[in-house]
């Protein structure tokens, strides 16, 4: 047995508050396939290592969690959606990998064996956004926790959706199908909305849904069958062998849990008290530790409030990490060149348009870069020298007589358009404040 993979375990039954079953058993499930050759998995059934847990996640479904089953939990986080009962958290071995080409398949078998951590949740779901939700979430903690990097594409992380649909109103759950090994959030998303389709196509049809297992054909957006789903009784579940029960030691567990970190919700929960953020402003940073931990430490070294340094960050440095494609890691931007940044705008040294000039040159450069030397090398500071600014005023008025009898006449709204014209004469550097001031003055001054 691997001792890490018991541990990491534990890790994940407890950040997902189940209860860690200090006594589990492993066992043979004894089924036939292509990535299974040797004829069994060794799995846990009776006793996982964790069970009876729960996950608040955010979710704009209109349909309440479903009654509990008799589990007594404690009532939802305040502003969160709904509740997911996770039923267990088990340890078994993974399988080989499948492709499917046409009428043939490869099967990869370098995975198999490697110990797998498989999350099980409650039927609670009621929506593919609540399904996503739930994903999305479940990843980010994972990646908090250390156990996964989360790269989907790699096979480290699989989603398996179980989908069954019922008529408006009832209580019925009906025969479900399972769609395996899903490796994106689109996957998740496309598979789980079709096979909805598909299956209120064929009750309305008549017809009975089959209970199976499913691939998904991601180039014609369908789900495929792989082979009939099997109920628990088919797989023959027996204790496994080779292993013997495991007996997790208390205080073992307690210093597992003493390694948990702050996890998402938690740090949601203080962003949003400490920094005065709005629910989703705090939700998108915290939804990657590595943003999370580079948010506070910009934070730290900036005179600028929470809100504006989470503006910059949500707005024109994300936009770069999705238009470049790169991870956080790769960015060489400092958080102290960015919080410099940042200050520069906000004491007016600089105009906001100016700043996303220096943060594209800093982040392009690969490696940062002193903000107040690419000012200076770009000649970018703002300009507040009245002197200068109603010179550029003056011409402007003269150079547009029809926009300032517009003004006179009433269409206050023209001053927006004429304080273009300032910002293109000063070529961005103007002090939209002290400009805007200026301006009016001057055009009143032409009513008078």
């Amino acid at each position: 047995l691997n001792k890490k993979a018991i541990e990491q375990a534990t890790l994940v039954g407890l950040a997902l508050n189940c209860s860690i079953n200090e006594f589990n058993t492993f066992a043979r499930k004894n089924y036939f396939y292509p990535d299974l050759p040797k004829g069994y998995q060794i799995s846990q059934y009776e006793l996982p290592i964790a069970s009876k847990g729960y996950l608040d996640i955010d979710s704009p479904s209109p349909y309440p969690s479903p009654a509990r089953r008799g589990d007594s939990l404690p009532p939802s986080g305040e502003g969160l959606g709904m509740r997911v009962v996770v039923r267990r958290v088990h340890i078994e071995e993974d399988t080989a990998k499948l492709s499917h080409e046409k009428n043939y398949a490869l099967v990869d078998f370098n995975r198999a064996g490697v110990p797998l951590l498989e999350i099980v949740s409650e039927p609670d779901m009621r929506s593919v956004e609540a399904a996503l939700s739930y994903a999305t979430k479940i990843r980010a903690i994972l990646r908090y926790l250390g156990v996964n990097s989360g790269d989907m594409e790699k096979g480290v992380l699989r989603f398996e959706s179980n989908v069954s649909v019922r008529p408006s109103g009832s209580s019925e759950l009906r025969t479900r199908t399972e769609i395996k090994n899903l490796n994106s959030f689109r996957a998740l998303t496309r598979a789980s909305a079709y096979e909805i389709e598909r299956q209120i196509k064929v009750y309305e049809d008549g017809g009975e849904v089959v209970q199976e297992t499913l691939g998904w054909d991601e180039a014609r957006g369908v789900t495929v069958s792989q082979r009939g789903k099997e109920d628990a009784h088919d797989y023959r579940y027996f204790p496994e062998p080779d292993l013997p029960p495991l007996q997790l030691d208390r205080m073992w567990i307690d210093s597992i849990k003493s390694q948990l970190p702050e996890l998402p919700e938690a740090k949601t929960r203080r962003f949003m008290e400490q920094y005065e953020l709005k629910r989703q402003e705090a939700i998108l940073l915290t939804s990657e530790k590595s943003l999370a931990d580079y948010f506070e430490d910009v934070v730290s070294k900036s005179k600028s409030p929470a809100k504006t340094i989470h503006s910059w960050i949500a707005g024109e440095f994300m936009r770069y990490m999705n238009d470049s494609g790169l991870a956080l890691e790769d960015i060489k931007l400092s958080a102290e060149q960015f919080a410099q940044l940042i200050d520069m705008v906000t004491d007016k040294t600089i105009s906001g348009n100016s700043g996303k000039i220096v943060l594209n040159e800093m982040l392009n450069a690969k490696r940062g870069g002193d903000p107040a030397q690419i000012v200076k090398e770009k000649n970018l500071a703002q300009v507040s020298d009245t002197g200068v600014l109603q010179e550029a005023i003056e011409r402007i008025r003269s150079d547009n007589p029809n926009e300032v009898e517009q003004f006179l006449a009433g269409k206050e709204t023209i001053v927006q358009w004429l304080m273009g014209q300032v910002a293109r004469a000063t070529k961005g550097k103007a002090d939209p404040n002290v400009a805007k001031e200026l301006l009016v003055k001057a055009l009143e001054k032409k009513r008078k």
